[in-house]
């Protein structure tokens, strides 16, 4: 079963859907790794002048698969700080390679956006959420930080400064209603309806000029461009290894399983 699938249903239009629904499309390291390859050969199909990106099943994408994330490729030989630090530099990959694609992104944001998931719809220019929609910043919740994947500058981009410091402190879920009225989503329609709408909003941009899309795009986001992107992000990184080296996430996972609240002290972790 592949796991990221690429359909093409109407002239112009490209569809990736994340395909993990018995797992809420949880993000592992393969998926990352598919995403990322569907956005290079999506991104350079000049028959596709519009993007729509989707999860399959109930969710858009739960963020960060705590129970089977694999291993990333190429840390063979390294030492476990290095080995950390790929394998957050592997994930943090996925919104800048959405944001590299030329064509207008919207992203149908179905169920829960959790952590990466949350990170992952910001990445698109459009965003539009189906009644069941509910964003959260898992990270500060999960013993970790909610600065990832970029997070940290497209949020207060989107919704300014105060909200994104609410919504990424309190670890709070946001649904789909306080979603729009915060400016994080454009518009909502009913369980079911979110693709069709999307389909429909992209071919009336396949109306435009698919050069005038794309420099219409390109324009929105270099004036959006203060600190940089990438720079937040290597901020992030070293943030986000800094808390994955504590037994917070390990203490999380543990917690759920054992239906509790976790307890989190930021003490080192102990490697086997």
């Amino acid at each position: 079963m592949n796991i990221v699938i690429i359909e093409k249903p109407r002239k112009h239009i490209s569809v990736i859907t994340l395909n993990r629904p018995e797992c809420l499309n949880a993000m592992s390291a393969e998926l990352v790794s598919d995403l990322c390859e569907a956005f290079r050969q999506v991104g350079s199909d000049n028959d596709t002048w519009v993007i729509i990106v989707t999860g399959a099943g109930r969710s858009f994408s739960s963020g960060l698969d705590l129970e089977d994330h694999g291993l990333v490729p190429g840390i063979d030989g390294l030492t476990l700080p290095r080995i950390g630090m790929r394998s957050i530099e592997h994930f943090s990959q996925v919104v800048p390679a959405m944001r590299a694609m030329p064509q207008p992104v919207i992203a149908v944001v179905n169920g829960p956006a959790y952590g990466g998931g949350l990170c992952l719809s910001l990445g698109a220019d459009i965003r539009i959420a189906e009644e069941s929609a509910v964003f959260n910043a898992t990270g500060v919740v999960n013993g970790l930080t909610s600065t990832e994947l970029g997070a940290s500058y497209l949020l207060p981009r989107l919704i300014g400064a105060a909200q994104a410091f609410d919504i990424l402190l309190t670890g709070r879920t946001v649904d789909a209603a306080e979603a729009e009225r915060m400016g994080l989503v454009s518009r909502i329609l009913p369980d079911g309806e979110g693709l069709n709408t999307a389909l429909a909003m992209a071919e009336s941009m396949c109306k435009f000029s698919p050069y005038g899309l794309i420099m219409t795009k390109q324009t929105l986001w270099a004036n959006m461009e203060v600190s940089g992107l990438q720079a937040a992000i290597e901020f992030e990184n070293r943030n986000q290894l800094l808390l994955g080296l504590t037994d917070n996430l390990p203490e999380c996972i543990v917690a759920r399983r054992e239906k509790r609240q976790p307890v989190y002290r930021d003490e080192p972790r102990v490697f086997d």
